[in-house]
């Protein structure tokens, strides 16, 4: 469990950051190299200065973007040892309101990659098979036999999600180790045939290409170059798992390697002007690699894609879990597999990105096709993680022309990759736009309803509970009214400790008065830290009237019922509220009686006065939480006795009408 503690730097700790941090940018290899050359009308339509230009502009993003930008200077916007882009917001959420809009965009188009980067690299592995022959038999002898291959693939790999990563994590780091020194040994292979290449390292070259005849695209070639660097966000969501220190020392590995690939890969494409002359169905990464190295490659090459989908699937399960802490997205069913603190499984998440990913595979067919779509999406979220981190510095002192030179570098940079990246807006980047779009609107709609709702309630919908603490004792105690529960307990928010909905109240007391022992109100606050757990109580006075305010880390189990029997055991041993012995009880000295859960959900009354979009606001955030999970699952109480009660939420100036009485007619 981190707690904010920094992870050392170990043996250990490296081979796991290779496992877990690199996966997606690892496999960008497989790809790049192919969407560059395709680019610009395939192998016999490409010479050493579109090669040396367009490696030099991949080595040079990678420096800039990866190292940078996210090894260097967003490694250190971590939230107690937290990265990613919804912890790096809760870090900056204080200096102004409008930064929620960065972080719902980059969130969204996250999440967005996640479907994609499992189509797109499992597809590409799969496809180093085609036409290969094993003897006398060619098992792969069509792209339609990929698609079937790698749809069987993606389906066992999200059905094993629901058993935890820890199994199949334990593997990550030799495998990924295994295949990172494989593309540095056969990347150095093919470049020494050629050294000159190394002349890629000049950036001036980088830039020269953007502009060169050589180069039929122009400043478009930025979308298939922006594809080597796609994992760099995932790097710094990672952190949390393996601890900057450890991620800092194996990136010049896992760098040195990459760059040996594409310097090879460029070598072996201008030793082969006229390889499959005419022909695009082919790829450098496979075809550089002598014939008897090539099952390995794609059985490697596999196990890699499979080991990067796996790291955004089980991204995506956290990025959820993180949003609906922040009040993002609505609340759903979190599994925790195993008891390592980061691993979460959420059924609804699996199934919606499984039923995308495999969509993907049948609308695009090729990974060439899906390269169009791919990339799109993760330049969004690397522009709204430049504007968060620029918030990120002013907090931090930074001087305000270093944070400005930060900002319109790297917002400068990205807005390249994100124009080029949208010129393929029609060839399939429409499908990330759209994904993106849905799921965007779906944290705007959750986010700002709840804003609306809080803003716009009626001045009365809230009474002081201590006003009401002397009725609710004196209830307690009256035994001519049955007994409802010993503990009767009420998830509602107390605002500044003492201001409760009065509908709260009004289920207690007016619909049918509701004895018990000890009334609890419970206020869950998610915390900025991710691994918070305390808790604080306030009893006005009384010992049988308890507001229970709970401090939960965004990334903390909500597990209420187990919290309070605890929080109740022990302000039953110090006296602060009455002893509750059980008679009748299988446990000896059992002390704590049984609970009722009490949970009140709105619904929108017809005597809501809104204007329209807040109105459509509101009504949108009740459906989609009608639709989410049931409420008593989201505090970990679906074993509890619960009852979930429905009251209608007035909001706006209320209108009023009468009735006038007449006679029989």
């Amino acid at each position: 469990m981190n707690n904010g503690v920094r992870k050392k730097v170990t043996l250990a700790g490296l081979l796991v950051s290779i496992g877990i941090v690199y996966g997606d940018i690892g496999t960008s290899p497989l790809y790049v190299m192919k969407a560059i050359v395709n680019e610009n009308g395939g192998i016999a339509s490409v010479n050493r200065e579109y090669i040396v230009g367009s490696i030099s502009l991949i080595l040079w993003t990678i420096t800039l973007l990866t190292t940078v930008k996210y090894v260097l200077i967003a490694l250190k916007a971590t939230n107690h040892g937290e990265g990613g882009i919804f912890s790096l917001y809760a870090l900056v959420r204080k200096k102004a309101k409008w930064l929620v809009l960065p972080a719902l965009i980059g969130g969204a188009a996250l999440l967005a990659d996640g479907t994609l980067t499992p189509a797109v690299t499992v597809t590409t592995a799969i496809e180093g098979l085609k036409n290969m022959r094993f003897g006398n038999d060619i098992p792969v002898p069509n792209q339609n036999s990929v698609l079937i291959i790698t749809i069987i693939i993606l389906l066992f790999l999200f059905s094993i999600q629901r058993m935890g990563t820890s199994i199949i994590g334990k593997t990550f780091g030799p495998i990924m180790l295994i295949w990172f020194t494989f593309l540095g040994l056969t990347g150095a292979m093919n470049l020494s045939h050629d050294l000159s290449l190394l002349e890629a390292l000049n950036p001036v070259l980088a830039v020269k290409i953007l502009f060169s005849p050589a180069n039929k695209v122009g400043v478009l070639i930025l979308g298939a170059v922006f594809l080597a660097t796609t994992g760099a966000e995932a790097l710094y969501s990672d952190v949390g798992h393996v601890g900057k220190g450890n991620i800092m020392a194996s990136w010049p590995y896992v760098f040195t390697c990459l760059a040996l690939n594409y310097l090879g890969q460029g070598v072996w494409i201008l030793e082969n002007p006229n390889y499959h002359a005419g022909n695009t169905d082919f790829n450098p990464f496979f075809e550089a690699l002598p014939s008897q190295w090539k099952f390995f490659a794609i059985i490697l090459a596999t196990l890699a894609a499979i080991i990067a989908s796996q790291a955004l699937i089980t991204g995506s399960f956290t990025l959820v879990s993180e949003a609906s802490g922040l009040k993002f997205l609505p609340r759903m069913k979190i599994i925790y597999p195993s008891t390592e603190q980061g691993q979460i499984f959420i059924p609804s998440i699996n199934k919606m990105l499984c039923a995308a990913t495999i969509g993907i595979v049948f609308l695009f067919k090729t990974s060439e096709h899906m390269e169009a779509a791919y990339g799109l999406a993760i330049t969004v979220t690397m522009l709204m993680t430049t504007i968060l981190l620029f918030e990120y510095l002013s907090l931090k002192k930074v001087n305000i022309l270093l944070r400005l030179v930060f900002l319109f570098l790297f917002g400068a940079i990205e807005s390249m990759f994100l124009i080029s990246s949208l010129a393929k807006f029609l060839h399939g980047g429409y499908v990330t736009v759209i994904i993106a779009a849905f799921i965007g609107a779906i944290m705007y709609i959750w986010y700002f309803g709840n804003k609306v709702r809080d803003r716009r309630e009626a001045k009365n919908a809230y009474v002081r509970l201590d006003e009401y603490t002397s009725m609710l004792s004196n209830l307690s105690h009256d035994d001519s009214v049955p007994l409802y529960a010993t503990n009767l307990v009420y998830m509602a928010k107390v605002k500044y400790n003492k201001f409760i909905k009065r509908d709260i109240l009004y289920s207690i007391l007016d619909k049918r008065p509701k004895r018990a022992h000890a009334y609890w109100f419970v206020t869950v606050n998610v915390t900025n830290e991710p691994f918070t757990a305390e808790y604080a109580i306030n009893t006005y006075g009384t010992k049988n009237v308890i507001n229970v305010q709970l401090y939960l880390g965004f990334k903390q189990q909500q597990k209420v019922n187990v919290y309070l029997r605890q929080i109740v055991h022990e302000l039953i041993k110090d006296g602060t509220i009455e002893s509750q012995p059980q008679e009748y009880t299988t446990t000896p000295g059992r002390d704590v009686g049984d609970f009722k859960f009490v949970i009140v959900n709105d619904v929108i009354s017809p005597q809501t006065q809104l204007n329209t979009y807040e109105k459509w606001l509101v009504e949108s955030r009740v459906w989609l939480q009608n639709l989410s999970s049931n409420p008593a699952v989201w505090f970990g109480l679906e074993y509890a006795d619960t009852v979930v009660e429905r009251v209608p939420l007035i909001l706006g100036s209320q209108n009023i009408k009468s009735i006038q009485r007449t006679k029989l007619k």
